[in-house]
């Protein structure tokens, strides 16, 4: 009988993990040709089978926001100022559907790809990731809709001026990737084992835009609504969807108090969604 050698190196070696907060970058790393795949599966075969393919990306935020200034600005005659309400609505409304798209796409992770995760053994982290990643084109595709309205309206004369902070952009897109990235982790762990919970997603998603000042600015819920106004100035989507607007069309105001409030509950929630998702990977497959 041959022995083995104990000394042999192994090309890879799965190992349980140890640590609930490890991202495992290093191996992530390793997968990237994956990650890229899963990207492009997200963007191209979501739309593979429909008429209008990628153009539904730009008819969602037009008709959502052709609606909000019927309904918001025209009849209960909320104003925008010097900007006009419907590019004041399509800004909220692009860089809202950025967070919704992250959430909704990372929630149903365990469920979704149960059939992937039963056979092949990957960084499960790269499928929400990929999910995030992928988003970005798409708010690159709607965010290139919001310029052409902007240079529209700006040579019809309208008083547009684009903010100096406006190069920080990228930073306010990235935390709302993370903390849509933390809430898709936590609801998709908990999917595993309370299905009908995946019913209330869209329900509260729905109330969580209202409640972002996606449509209306932050201080005018202060004057109208006084003793409701702490539950928009408690949610931090509202901070970075404000301070978005004031980067592009310079309207509104920034509050350092609260964009560092919001820096600090993205970066709890992704730990807590990280933490409880690493826990769930481990014996999820008996339960979905």
């Amino acid at each position: 009988m041959n022995n083995i050698n104990s000394s042999t190196d192994w090309l890879f070696e799965i190992k349980p993990k140890n640590k609930f907060l490890s991202l495992n970058l290093k191996e992530v790393w390793q997968y990237r040709d994956l990650l890229l795949l899963f990207v492009k599966r997200d963007v191209i075969t979501v739309y593979k089978q429909t008429i209008l393919g990628p153009l539904w990306y730009l008819i969602q935020p037009l008709f959502t926001s052709i609606t909000f200034t019927i309904i918001f600005n025209n009849v209960a005659g909320i104003k925008t100022g010097a900007v006009p309400p419907f590019l004041f609505n399509l800004a909220g409304i692009t860089i809202w559907n950025y967070f919704t798209a992250c959430l909704n796409g990372t929630s149903d992770t365990f469920r979704a790809n149960a059939s992937i995760f039963g056979k092949v053994y990957f960084p499960r982290i790269i499928t929400p990731l990929s999910v995030v990643i992928s988003n970005l084109i798409k708010f690159g595709i709607q965010f290139f809709i919001f310029i052409v309205f902007y240079i529209l309206y700006y040579l019809k004369g309208y008083d547009l001026v684009l903010n100096g902070f406006v190069l920080l952009l990228p930073i306010l897109i990235i935390i709302m990737g993370i903390l849509g990235l933390g809430l898709g982790m936590l609801i998709s762990s908990v999917v595993t084992k309370y299905r009908d919970f995946s019913n209330l997603i869209g329900f509260g998603i729905q109330l969580l835009m209202y409640l972002s000042a996606v449509f209306y600015p932050m201080k005018l819920v202060k004057v109208k609504l006084p003793e409701y106004g702490w539950i928009v100035e408690y949610n931090p989507l509202a901070y970075l969807i404000e301070t978005s607007r004031y980067m592009l069309l310079n309207i509104g105001e920034v509050s350092i108090l609260g964009l560092s409030y919001t820096l600090v509950v993205t970066i709890v929630i992704f730990s807590i969604g990280l933490l409880v998702f690493n826990k769930t990977e481990k014996n999820f497959i008996d339960t979905v």
